[in-house]
């Protein structure tokens, strides 16, 4: 069992993590802002040459200073929740969420849209820290995911199609990614070795 000072370091280090990179999330869209609003053309567009670059910028560009506060708070959290299972697993579950969810929006999403916005982030974290109990057989892990769900479940039927001008589909497949990186980064066993 890890030493209370050793358990005080590790969210620590959770949290700034979390806060330095939503700290970058203010920085670009302070940079957009000053720029009229021109790196939101590096969404997600879905189907098209150039809608490929979105899949790497889209989670870190934003609509403006409303979109990025609602936000925030969920990436807070969230972002939080995950970095206390460690830098690598925040990395490993980031970038499946990241490129799945954008790899999803561009391949279904409406035609003539842009796609952008960490809320596929939010999304994939959230089903990442629901679902993964399920694969680790972790009480705790359980636990967390059932507060979790309990907290934040709500915001799930955003992934479904019926609110103009917010990216269902970002939030479908984010939540898809995050559901993938679990399983992915569940502990295998080997199987039971019988003898006949």
């Amino acid at each position: 069992m890890a030493a209370p000072d050793g358990r005080r370091t590790v969210a620590l280090d959770a949290l700034a993590v979390i806060a330095a990179f939503v700290a970058v999330l203010y920085v670009i869209e302070l940079v957009d802002t000053l720029l009229g609003g021109s790196l939101d053309d590096f969404g997600v567009r879905p189907r098209s040459d150039e809608g490929l670059l979105g899949i790497v910028f889209a989670p870190v560009l934003h609509v403006g200073w409303g979109h990025l506060v609602a936000n925030t708070l969920p990436l807070v959290v969230l972002g939080f929740l995950l970095l206390l299972s460690g830098l690598r697993t925040w990395v490993a579950v980031t970038a499946v969420v990241w490129l799945v969810g954008g790899l999803g929006t561009w391949v279904v999403g409406g035609s003539n849209t842009i796609h952008l916005g960490a809320s596929v982030l939010v999304f994939g974290w959230l089903v990442h820290l629901v679902v993964r109990g399920v694969f680790t057989r972790s009480v705790g892990q359980i636990l967390i995911g059932v507060g979790v769900l309990l907290v934040y479940g709500g915001v799930l039927w955003g992934a479904l199609p019926g609110t103009p001008g917010v990216s269902w589909e970002g939030h479908l497949f984010g939540g898809v990614g995050g559901a993938l990186a679990a399983w992915l980064l569940a502990p295998r066993s080997d199987p039971a070795v019988v003898d006949p």
